[in-house]
């Protein structure tokens, strides 16, 4: 092995570990009990959760907590507290939990807007029952979809070829100065070196809203989206702030957005003055104080092989 080669293992090596050590005491096992129901004998269950405020807040998945009884929390230091749920969101497959007791460590949540292939992904949580487990790779891609448990298209997701199993859903993932870039939340049982990830611009939001009213109040639109570049040129000449927008890949038929005039293959720029750079948020302009309000989107359509610029008055649904 060459001198650069052992230098850039050396480095990574000492990131990983950096990361782990901070990451591992906010890092919570989370074990669930869930009662008996028709079809279902009940039982335990597990996953991984993390603290992201100092005063006791903590994300997991939906799917972790769903239908539990009781929660408990445990940590590497080897205390154990009870956990309330706060709130869960099944759309974007989301929950937040308080804890009662707990380590004085939190996560800092960092920003997946700048996420690019390539750049090194950590994942701490609980597989299999090996708690407090360490696994790293590389952002594999960003702008996935993923369905949910509530029937909707997760949008937006990162994904990793970091090793994920059973037990690390609701775990973070990290980068490489300790900020949480997602929340670990599936895997594709047969294939390998693919797992994903909720956005933490995504399950920022929307943690936000489960704690102001224990659910996300949300308008519909009726499309799917993926966040795209925007032409280098439409930027410049405009000087606009942001070099991605939302491109609409799909719109359902009788929804609100083919009713007002939204068409596939339209890029969405703006949303009320504000600019759209990536789907969480057109998502933050449906939700919360903008719930049930009309939206003035701005976008790009193609004509005649041009993006020409349009605006839409758009009324989503309930």
């Amino acid at each position: 092995m060459g001198s650069r080669d052992q230098f850039l293992l050396d480095s990574y090596s000492a990131t990983v570990t950096q990361v782990a050590h901070t990451a591992s005491a906010a890092v919570a096992h989370i074990k669930v009990r869930k009662p008996p129901q028709r079809g279902n004998a009940g039982g335990q269950g597990s996953g991984s959760g993390f603290l992201f405020t100092p005063d006791g807040f903590a994300i997991t998945n939906a799917h972790v907590v769903e239908g539990a009884s009781e929660l408990r929390a445990a940590f590497v230091d080897g205390t154990e507290s009870a956990a309330r749920l706060v709130g869960m969101d099944a759309s974007t497959d989301i929950a937040v939990l308080r804890f009662e007791s707990h380590p004085s460590a939190f996560l800092p949540l960092g920003s997946s807007a700048g996420l690019q292939p390539g750049q090194v992904a950590v994942a701490v949580g609980n597989p299999l029952g090996f708690d407090f487990t360490v696994t790293a790779g590389i952002v594999s891609a960003l702008g996935r979809s993923l369905p949910s448990r509530g029937g909707r298209m997760i949008e937006d997701v990162i994904q990793t070829d970091v090793a994920l199993n059973p037990g690390n859903s609701g775990g973070p993932l990290l980068d490489s100065s300790s900020q949480v870039i997602g929340v670990n939340t599936a895997v594709i049982p047969s294939a390998q070196g693919l797992s994903f990830a909720v956005a933490i611009d995504t399950a920022r939001w929307v943690a936000g809203e489960l704690m102001r009213h224990g659910t996300v109040r949300r308008g519909k639109l009726g499309v799917q989206c993926a966040a795209v570049a925007l032409p280098r040129r439409w930027v410049r000449e405009n000087d606009w702030p942001v070099a991605t927008g939302v491109r609409v890949v799909e719109v359902v038929a009788g929804s609100a957005a083919a009713r007002d005039g939204l068409r596939s293959g339209d890029v969405l720029v703006g949303c009320d003055g504000t600019p759209l750079a990536q789907l969480s948020d057109l998502l933050k302009r449906l939700a919360g104080e903008g719930y049930g309000r009309p939206l003035l989107l701005k976008l790009l359509r193609p004509v005649a092989g041009t993006l020409t610029p349009f605006y839409l008055t758009v009324s989503p649904g309930g």
